[in-house]
């Protein structure tokens, strides 16, 4: 295992340049630092109650910059703002207006799907208005007709899951401010401060307050709303994440690797909000990140020991996907998502010593190997964790209500079912994940396939398990036991197992070159 500095290497610097993220016309200097757009705040506005406050620290002043007209305006304060929505009535109504070509639970799989658009010769964009979308260009299909004739021909190809969403719009958000006592609201702020903090409240009551470092925009995204977002440092953004993402009391070899791979996702993953004019959001679907209020001594000494590093493959940054547990075994990328498999994302069994399962001798695709597998319970490095493994009984009524809700989101005709009559598991994957698990229903019989599973039903929390039909004394079922193990998707490391590992007195580069083999 090497531990690659992404500032001496050309071909990595190439790459930052066509990500948008270093100055195509001059390399990467040694103090020069990436600066990322996030997302802190995505849909301001969506909610006429919200409120949003930016205050200076202590002893500081608020730069801001915006346009009235065309006349760009400055002022300085050294006294809070704070941003209202007020709805403004239209004139006349407004149609807003989009083609949908899919809805998705992750970014991974509506990246999958809009690649496969492409490849027929239809431009689209990845959005998130709630759940992950796949719309047609707005720009190239900007017209009702021509958004028409793309879902007809479409529909002709023999596919259902285009749709279009039509608003009829009668009054819009728009955002406003007071400074010295006069009013302001135009589309774009910018917010500067002298110390370069920014103190953040959000939520109704201005209750969550954290300071950020860096520069403030608030701008409209795709939705009719507004983002505000944080252009920060790339090692500022990741002392935000560290603190958020294993926390302040991991071992300093866990910190170290969890830096370095925290570093490695946000470069690798700059465009997934392209079409928001941003490139990262700040929670669960991409880090974790809040800023510097939690930052600690003991996560800073990790970002600092790694300075500068990220990991590569065939000198290329990786696809550094992590979860908290994975339930004894990683998953390739193809258990969880569709799309191609990376070499350096495949199953590893996570303990310290590999003589617990043998996955060349005892595939977990057999469904016997399985549950014997997720019967297992010592020697893994999770074992001592309580999500390690988990059985979680659920009544049919509270199962039927909730694959309802996620089929009605998706827009499937199965979404009127009223009874399920019987559920099994179809498919799996060399590493255990469920890929395919059939429902029958009074309508008729349909499947859900990989990382949907843990959207459709509320007592999973991987695809890392099996079902057992519950009667419980009633002649018809009860319920279902879903018996299963881990913590989110299992692709990467494991941030419970890299701690155990690190306890053991493995190293980052070791612990790095575990869960991601083949890497630098």
């Amino acid at each position: 295992m090497k531990i690659f500095f992404w500032r001496s290497s050309y071909k990595l610097i190439t790459t930052l340049c066509l990500l948008g993220l270093a100055a195509a016309s001059e390399p990467v200097s040694k103090n020069q630092d990436v600066k990322l757009q996030i997302g802190i705040v995505q849909r301001f506005g969506a909610k006429p109650t919200a409120k949003l406050e930016l205050a200076p620290t202590k002893g500081d002043r608020l730069t801001l910059k915006f346009a009235v007209g065309s006349q760009p305006q400055m002022l300085v304060t050294d006294k809070p703002i704070q941003l209202t929505t007020v709805m403004q009535p239209l004139t006349q109504p407004a149609v807003q207006e989009v083609l949908v070509l899919g809805d998705f639970r992750t970014f991974e799989t509506a990246e999958d799907s809009a690649n496969r658009w492409r490849s027929q010769g239809i431009e689209v964009e990845i959005t998130q208005p709630e759940r992950w979308q796949v719309w047609a260009k707005r720009e190239v299909y900007s017209t009702p007709l021509i958004r028409r004739l793309l879902l007809q021909s479409i529909e002709t190809s023999g596919d259902k899951t285009a749709y279009l969403a039509t608003n009829i719009l009668q009054q819009v958000p728009k955002i406003t401010w007071s400074v010295n006592g006069k009013n302001y609201s135009p589309n774009n702020l910018e917010v500067k401060a002298g110390k370069d903090l920014i103190r953040v409240s959000t939520d109704e009551n201005l209750k969550t307050k954290r300071v950020y470092a860096g520069q403030m925009t608030l701008q409209p995204n795709a939705y009719g709303h507004y983002t505000l977002v944080n252009t920060v440092p790339l090692e500022t953004y990741v002392r935000g994440v560290l603190p958020h993402e294993i926390g302040t009391n991991a071992p300093m070899a866990a910190l170290e690797a969890q830096a370095i791979i925290a570093r490695t996702y946000a470069l690798r993953n700059v465009r997934r909000f392209a079409a928001d004019n941003y490139q990262l959001c700040a929670d669960t679907h991409c880090q974790v990140y809040q800023g510097i209020s939690g930052v600690a001594k003991k996560t800073d000494q990790a970002i600092v020991s790694t300075r500068g590093q990220v990991l590569t493959y065939n000198n290329e940054i990786v696809d550094a996907l992590y979860s908290s547990t994975t339930g004894g075994v990683t998953a390739n990328f193809s258990d969880i998502w569709n799309g191609e498999d990376r070499p350096y994302l495949k199953p590893v069994i996570d303990a310290p010593n590999n003589n617990i399962w043998d996955l060349s001798s005892q595939d977990l695709a057999n469904e016997q190997n399985f549950q014997k597998f997720i019967n297992l319970k010592t020697g893994f490095n999770e074992s001592k964790w309580d999500v390690f493994r988990w059985n979680r009984e659920t009544d049919i009524n509270r199962i039927t209500t909730d694959l309802q809700k996620f089929l009605q989101a998706k827009k499937s005709p199965y979404s009127k079912f009223q009874k399920i009559q019987a559920m099994s598991v179809v498919e799996r994957s060399s590493s255990g994940r469920i890929l395919k698990l059939a429902i029958k229903t009074d309508i008729g019989v349909f499947t859900l396939q990989k990382d949907e599973i843990r959207s459709a039903f509320a007592a999973p929390i991987s695809t890392l398990f099996y079902i057992q039909p519950l009667n419980k004394g009633k002649t018809d079922i009860w319920g279902y036991a879903f018996i299963g193990g881990g913590l989110g998707h299992g692709v990467g490391l494991s941030q419970t197992g890299a701690q155990n590992l690190a306890k053991l007195g493995w190293s980052s580069a070791k612990i790095l070159d575990f869960y991601y083999p083949g890497t630098e």
